[in-house]
């Protein structure tokens, strides 16, 4: 419960930061294509992961070569577990032309994500933690979860609040 306080008071700030920007300022529906931040590169905000390791979403996209779905999540939010698995598919299916890159805003860092996410449960997937979550917060998130698609230039192309049906044949088009 305080973990869900903090994020809150966290994405509020982000919010009053780019308040200045009226794209930032209005959120859009759930589950709803937002294409306003398109052309906007990703943050060079540090993401941690499980061994220690640091890395950005901009060094994906450029060692892989290919587009990059960052999807920000957390353990304590049911949405975001419910479209794990749905996540991990995704991941297999479109291995040669995305990467699939969840990443975790709980404010418990690897003590609490390791709990839940398993290369067991999740074999397609690697997580990775925005901790103390100063990419969701530069992004102006308002809410979990929330997706974002990077090009293979390292270019936001469309970001979506709310859980998305990723196997549907509309989320296949918005992929291409």
């Amino acid at each position: 419960m305080i973990g869900r306080i903090l994020l809150g008071l966290a994405v509020t700030a982000g919010m009053l930061a780019t308040s200045g920007n009226a794209a930032a300022s209005q959120p859009h529906k759930l589950g709803q294509i937002d294409r306003s931040h398109a052309g906007e590169p990703a943050p060079p905000i540090a993401l941690e992961a499980q061994d220690g390791r640091k890395t950005t979403v901009a060094a994906f996209v450029a060692a892989a070569h290919k587009p990059v779905l960052v999807n920000l999540w957390a353990t304590w939010c049911v949405p975001c577990r419910a479209e794990m698995p749905a996540l991990d598919a995704l991941a297999k299916a479109q291995a040669a032309k995305l990467t699939v890159l969840p990443v975790s805003e709980d404010l418990e860092g690897w003590r609490g994500v390791a709990k839940f996410f398993t290369a067991a449960r999740f074999p397609s997937l690697t997580t990775w933690v925005d901790q103390p979550g100063n990419y969701a917060v530069k992004l102006g998130v308002a809410g979990l979860p929330v997706s974002i698609l990077y090009g293979a230039d390292g270019r936001e192309k469309w970001r979506v609040n709310g859980p998305l049906k990723w196997g549907s044949p509309e989320v296949a088009t918005a992929l291409e």
